[in-house]
C-alpha cells in the first residue's frame, strides 16, 4: 500500500532493477480483489493477504533458512472488463527471456489451469463391436480429461545465456558462421552483454534489453552497438583489403547488419527511459561505453577468426552489389521518357490510323511469324505485335540485369 517502497531505492538491495519509481506490487494490490504475498525472510515464513487492497494480518510462520517471495493475486474484473485470462504464451516468452538474459537462472512455469476437452464422439459398427468401441471412446477421454487436469509445466534454462539465445534466433536459418560471437564489458556503472552470429536470410534481428527489460524501440545502447558494428567492420575490411579504402566502397550500416541476428543487453544503475513504456532507453552516456566495449571485442573477433571473418565480409559485399545494383535497375526504369508507349514492347509494328473503331492488333508468336504478319499487312489499320522470347533466368543473375533485361521490361 506504500508507494515508492520498493527496493531499487536501497543501494544495498540490489545492483541494477528494471523498476523506476517503486509502485509496481502497490498498483497491483490496487486493482486486484485479492493479494497474497509469502514471505521466507529472517529465518521464517511470513504470510500476509490483502482484500481489496485492505491489508490483513502479517502472520509469523515456521523457522526456515530459506529466502524468497511468492506473490498471488486475482485481477478485479470489474476493472478489467474485457478478460481476466492470462495468455500462457505471453508469459512463457518473457520467461524465457529472463532465462536467456540470466545465464545458468533456471525458471518453471506452470499453468494449473484446466485445459478445453473435446466431447467423446459416437461409435459405428454391430452391437458387440460398438460396445467395445464405445468403451475404448470413454476410456480414451477419461484419459485425455486426466491428462489436462494435470498442470502444464514448462521449465526454461540456458547455461551459456545470449549466445543460447543467439542459437535460438537462428534455429530455423542457416548461419554462415559456427562461432557465435559473444563477449561483455563493464564500466562505472554499467554493463554491456552481446552475442551475434550472420545467417544467410535477408533481415535482420537485432533485440535489446536494459536492465533486463525488453526496449523493442532500441535506444543509446542499440546507437552504441550499431555505430561500433559499422566501423569495426569497415576497418577490418580495408585492413585486409577485402574492399577499397574509397567512400563509395564502404559497407553500409543496413548492408553489414543484413542476416544479422543480434541480443544487446545492458544493465545500468540509473537507467532513463523514454515514454512511459520504457521501450527505449535515453541514457546518453550508455551509447559512448557501449560502442567502446563492441568495437574492441569485435575487432579482436575478427582479427582471431580470420576464415569466418573473410565469409562474413563477403556476405556484406554481395549484400552491397545487390542493394547498388537494385537502385541502378530503379534509377533506369525512372529515367524511361514519357514518350514510351504504356507497357507494350519495342517490337510492336503500329499502324498509321489512330481510328479504334476501325484499327486492329495481330499478336503472333515471335520475330519469325511476325516477319511474315508484316509483309501481308494493311500497315493502315493492322498493327503486329510478336510475343518476345526466353525469359532471363532470374534466380541467378542479379537484379540489375534482371530489370535491365527487355523481356522482363515489357
Amino acid at each position: 500500500t506504500q508507494l515508492h517502497a520498493g527496493g531499487k531505492f536501497d543501494s544495498d538491495a540490489y545492483a541494477v532493477s528494471g523498476g523506476l519509481h517503486g509502485v509496481g506490487i502497490s498498483v497491483v494490490n490496487a486493482l486486484s480483489t485479492k493479494v497474497e504475498l509469502e514471505i521466507q525472510n529472517d529465518g521464517f515464513n511470513w504470510e500476509q493477504t490483502y482484500t481489496y487492497a485492505t491489508p490483513g494480518a502479517l502472520e509469523k510462520g515456521t523457522p526456515t533458512r530459506k529466502t524468497g517471495t511468492t506473490v498471488r493475486f486475482w485481477p478485479d474484473p470489474e476493472i478489467f472488463t474485457e478478460t481476466t485470462r492470462f495468455n500462457a504464451e505471453t508469459v512463457a516468452r518473457r520467461l524465457q527471456e529472463m532465462a536467456f538474459l540470466n545465464k545458468g537462472l533456471t525458471i518453471t512455469l506452470t499453468d494449473q489451469r484446466p485445459q478445453a476437452i473435446e466431447p467423446p464422439g459416437d461409435a459405428d459398427g454391430d452391437e458387440e463391436s460398438g460396445t467395445t468401441e464405445a468403451a475404448e471412446v470413454v476410456k480414451s477421454e477419461e484419459e485425455k480429461a486426466a491428462a489436462a487436469a494435470k498442470p502444464k509445466t514448462r521449465t526454461y534454462h540456458y547455461p551459456d545465456g545470449l549466445v543460447d539465445y543467439i542459437k535460438h534466433l537462428n534455429r530455423t536459418k542457416q548461419s554462415i558462421h559456427t562461432t557465435v560471437v559473444g563477449f561483455t564489458g563493464q564500466g562505472t556503472g554499467h554493463e554491456v552483454e552481446v552475442a551475434m552470429q550472420w545467417n544467410a536470410g535477408y533481415s535482420e534481428s537485432v533485440h535489446t534489453f536494459a536492465n533486463t527489460i525488453n526496449t523493442h524501440e532500441g535506444g543509446t545502447h542499440e546507437e552504441g552497438f550499431r555505430a561500433a558494428l559499422t566501423l569495426t567492420v569497415n576497418k577490418y575490411a580495408v585492413d585486409k583489403k577485402l574492399i577499397k579504402d574509397k567512400k563509395e566502397d564502404r559497407l553500409s550500416g543496413d548492408d553489414i547488419r543484413e542476416g544479422l541476428a543480434a541480443v544487446i543487453s545492458v544493465k545500468v544503475g540509473d537507467p532513463q527511459f523514454e515514454g512511459q513504456t520504457k521501450t527505449k532507453l535515453g541514457n546518453t552516456e550508455v551509447k559512448g561505453f557501449v560502442q567502446r566495449v563492441c568495437s574492441e571485442h569485435l575487432g579482436h573477433w575478427l582479427e582471431a577468426n580470420p576464415a569466418e571473418a573473410k565469409t562474413i565480409i563477403k556476405k556484406i559485399v554481395e549484400s552491397q552489389r545487390a542493394r547498388m545494383a537494385a537502385r541502378n535497375a530503379r534509377d533506369l526504369v525512372r529515367r524511361k521518357t514519357a514518350t514510351d508507349i504504356g507497357g507494350l514492347p519495342g517490337k510492336l509494328a503500329d499502324c498509321r490510323s489512330n481510328d479504334p473503331g476501325k484499327c486492329e492488333v495481330y499478336i503472333v508468336e515471335g520475330d519469325s511469324a511476325g516477319g511474315s504478319a508484316k509483309s501481308g499487312r494493311d500497315s493502315m489499320y493492322q498493327a503486329i505485335l510478336p510475343l518476345r522470347g526466353k525469359i532471363i533466368n532470374v534466380e541467378k543473375a542479379r537484379i540489375d540485369r534482371v530489370l535491365k533485361n527487355t523481356e522482363v521490361q515489357s
